[in-house]
């Protein structure tokens, strides 16, 4: 069975300034998505799921799905603020006057009755680069369903930051090829801003990083298995913090929590590869320019989709 890519899409983009997930940053309109599906695509990969907001769907389906659909099978998942939380749990949120969804675990839950058959989850607005699908799909094609050796994709971490602002990344650590640990660093930055310095925010301190960490990005690789966890996970979370306006539950913490339980493992897969992401407005042209190089190199065609 071919594996498939789930898209986590539903994000509102706030630091960004709008739908980032379809702003076009190719020659002939395309978007980061467009080289995401189209990477999978060649990589042996057989379905793509976007998991959307309803608002943006028309949106959506005319800058990105009416292009694709004709090369690639697509399906929408819709994740919405109150998407599987019970009755009582949606009114305490609306009480509360939350407006947004839950984060990255909220969104792959959406997609529980709908992908049977192991997967990669990504985000919408970040350029994985090819290498990481191929990498990936190897790993997959070899899963059951039942399988619980899931996958997750790891980068330099100087090679995710942003010259535009901190961001923030999740730190990874190996041990005998399997995923050991991931840890939240915030506020992760080039200091000064001209210097190859990197420094964390963490636990309230200011820390030097060497640059050459391997950093999660959200390429995690899943099989269906892996939804039972997830729901439990979930379930937890929002029982504590169905009242909040932020809290969100975020797929690494779910990931690692099923590692630490002894509910599966994550095998620990590396590329030396480019990854771009627009967190900021002004990260565009950097994703821009990274796009035409790697056309120029023979990466992409000129134009995807013909």
């Amino acid at each position: 069975m071919k594996p498939s890519l789930v898209v986590l899409a539903a994000g509102a983009g706030s630091r960004y300034g709008g739908i980032k997930q379809i702003d076009s940053i190719g020659n002939h309109g395309e978007c980061i998505l467009d080289y995401s599906v189209y990477d999978a695509k060649r990589a042996g990969f057989g379905k793509v799921y976007f998991i959307i907001r309803k608002s943006i769907e028309k949106d959506f389906t005319e800058r990105i799905t009416n292009r694709i659909s004709g090369f690639f099978p697509c399906e929408y998942i819709y994740q919405e603020q109150f998407t599987l939380l019970t009755k009582e749990q949606a009114e305490k949120a609306e009480k509360a006057g939350r407006t947004k969804p839950w984060g990255t675990a909220h969104a792959l839950l959406c997609a529980k009755d709908s992908v049977k058959e192991p997967f990669v989850a990504i985000n919408a607005d970040d350029f994985y680069g090819s290498d990481s699908y191929k990498v990936m799909g190897e790993h997959l094609k070899k899963l059951s369903n039942e399988s619980t050796d899931y996958g997750i994709v790891t980068y330099n971490l100087k090679k995710t930051m942003s010259r535009s602002g901190s961001v923030s990344r999740g730190i990874c650590k190996e041990e005998d090829g399997w995923l050991k640990s991931i840890t939240e660093h915030t506020k992760i930055s080039f200091e000064p801003e001209d210097s190859e310095n990197v420094i964390s925010e963490f636990n309230g301190k200011k820390i030097k990083l060497t640059g050459n960490e391997w950093a999660s990005m959200n390429f995690f690789g899943f099989t269906p298995a892996f939804f039972r966890g997830l729901e439990t996970f979930f379930d937890d979370f929002i029982k504590e913090n169905a009242g909040s306006l932020t809290k969100e539950a975020f797929l690494p913490s779910a990931a690692t929590e099923q590692i630490a339980a002894g509910k599966g493992r994550i095998k620990f897969l590396k590329t030396t590869g480019n990854w771009y992401g627009m967190t900021y407005k002004e990260d565009r042209e950097k994703v821009k320019q990274g796009i035409e190089s790697e056309i120029r190199a023979g990466v992409y065609p000129e134009k995807l989709w013909t």
